[in-house]
């Protein structure tokens, strides 16, 4: 079985985005939305095991009672990914090309970080806190004087959840 390393998968995904960039706004938009739908390693792990747990039980009544082995070899399979960084199964789908829910995540907002989406969303400098700035005043630091709209913390929260959430 071929593991990548995590250079090799920042290649990939360097190499990915750029051919995405490449191709436009509507090859971004695209992606995204083939993003959305795929599946991850430990998706199908879990399915793996539930159509295994499932179609066991089933067999184990209508065709013999040894077929109780399935469902348990399902669950086992299940608690391996689990209970375990690395899973059998995981790795099987790891060598079909299945990625990891990380790797999907990133990739998704790494789009969205080219695609523009975050350009308007507060930064740490834009959150108002007059407490710190009239205390950095009084020790002799520059008045501070924003160039932009200060924003609650809470309003910039807001503002980010909502964001990625897209």
């Amino acid at each position: 079985m071929i593991h990548t390393t995590k250079s090799t998968r920042m290649n990939k995904l360097e190499e990915r985005l750029a051919s995405v960039v490449e191709a436009g706004h509507d090859a971004i938009e695209t992606r995204l939305r083939h993003l959305d739908g795929e599946w991850s390693r430990g998706r199908m792990v879990k399915a793996t095991a539930g159509v295994l747990i499932l179609g066991g039980v089933a067999l184990s009544f209508l065709v013999s009672p040894w077929f109780v082995i399935v469902p348990t070899l399902g669950g086992l399979m299940l608690a391996q990914n689990l209970y375990s960084c690395k899973s059998w199964l995981g790795d099987l789908f790891a060598g079909m090309g299945f990625r990891t829910s990380c790797d999907i995540d990133h990739e998704r907002m790494a789009l969205k970080a080219i695609r523009g989406d975050f350009r308007h969303l507060p930064t740490i400098h834009e959150i108002e806190d007059r407490d710190a700035i009239s205390r950095f005043e009084d020790e002799g630091g520059p008045a501070y004087e924003p160039a932009m709209p200060r924003v609650a913390p809470l309003e910039a929260a807001r503002e980010v959840v909502a964001a990625t959430k897209r």
